[in-house]
């Protein structure tokens, strides 16, 4: 008798869409797990609707899906994605519903973007961490302050719940998501078939118009702003900076104060860094980072780390050589 070769079931992934639903939010990470399914049995991806009707995109496409939300069964995987307009909006009881009947259905829930806010409306953020798109984070924050909003993550783990920010984030956070399930071999040929980064280095404030902050609102801020950015690691002080802008050291302070909330040194420091963190990312050498973010030497690095993260710059570079999984649990 020949032997009997049985494929394993693939897991099933529902993805709840509405009307106003941001398209790249759930298209992103769709094709991250179906990707995935060249390589390894993988997933089952579904596409439900509160009602089973079809629903229209944030493209103005419309969507058909494969069914209601009531009557899909159960799932490995649900995500949530966002929408463009106010939570208020497309947050509707139908919709709400919906999320909580699959919530108690899934091994694992994961939202995206805006997306988070329904998370929190059912209550299953409370006492967690939780990220969102930086533009939602202040507004999810003043809602729901039983929330631990992290406004600069790509993506957050607690638990069984995920969140990520907004839009190409929710492919961080599949790829994370198939790391988890296959390995990060399966995860990083999934990465370079998409032709997408493994890991993103930095946070959502390189990615945010602010920068983590106010936008400068003078072209004499915008200016400076400008020359640090360009080349962190020159030795920048406030009196160079302000004659730079040709101004007094008192009213380039005032002025960063006021448009950057923060001081001049703190703005350099700040970029310096990003540079740093984002050069470990690329896989560069401690002292490579620290000489090209201008902090002079590799131990004055480590003391930046060890002051903001607790980590230094070598352990955290190990710890995001994957997809970051394990960082955020």
């Amino acid at each position: 008798m020949a032997p009997n070769f049985t494929e394993p079931p693939r897991r099933r992934v529902g993805i709840l869409v509405f009307d106003g639903v941001k398209a790249l939010d759930f298209v992103g990470p769709a094709e991250v797990f179906v990707e995935a399914n060249q390589t390894v049995p993988g997933y089952e991806v579904v596409l439900l609707s509160a009602d089973g009707g079809d629903v229209l995109t944030s493209i103005g496409a419309r969507l058909a899906v494969d069914g209601a939300a009531a009557d899909a069964g159960r799932f490995d995987t649900v995500v949530i994605p966002g929408s463009e307009l106010p939570p208020a909006k497309f947050m509707t009881p139908e919709l709400v519903a919906a999320a909580r009947h699959l919530s108690a259905r899934t091994r694992r829930l994961a939202s995206i973007c805006s997306g988070a806010c329904i998370l929190a409306e059912l209550g299953l953020l409370d006492g967690r961490r939780a990220t969102t798109h930086w533009k939602f984070a202040t507004d999810l924050a003043r809602r729901y302050p039983a929330i631990v909003v992290e406004p600069d993550a790509i993506f957050v783990r607690d638990g069984n719940l995920y969140s990520s920010a907004g839009v190409a984030a929710g492919m961080d956070l599949a790829l994370s998501l198939v790391e988890e399930d296959y390995g990060p071999d399966i995860a990083r040929r999934v990465a370079q078939l998409l032709v997408v980064y493994m890991q993103r280095g930095g946070g959502q404030s390189q990615f945010s118009a602010s920068l983590a902050g106010p936008a400068p609102r003078s072209p004499l801020v915008r200016k400076v702003v400008d020359l640090i950015c360009a080349d962190p690691a020159s030795p920048h002080t406030v009196q160079t900076l302000a004659t730079h802008a040709r101004v007094s050291v008192r009213h380039l302070t005032r002025l960063f104060r006021a448009e950057l909330e923060r001081s001049p040194a703190e703005y350099v420091a700040f970029i310096r860094f990003g540079v740093a963190r984002d050069m470990l990312h690329a896989g560069s050498s401690v002292t490579e980072a620290a000489m090209n973010a201008g902090y002079g030497s590799s131990e004055a690095l480590r003391r930046a780390f060890v002051a903001k993260l607790g980590i230094s710059p070598r352990k955290y570079q190990q710890h995001f050589r994957s997809t970051g999984t394990a960082a955020v649990s």
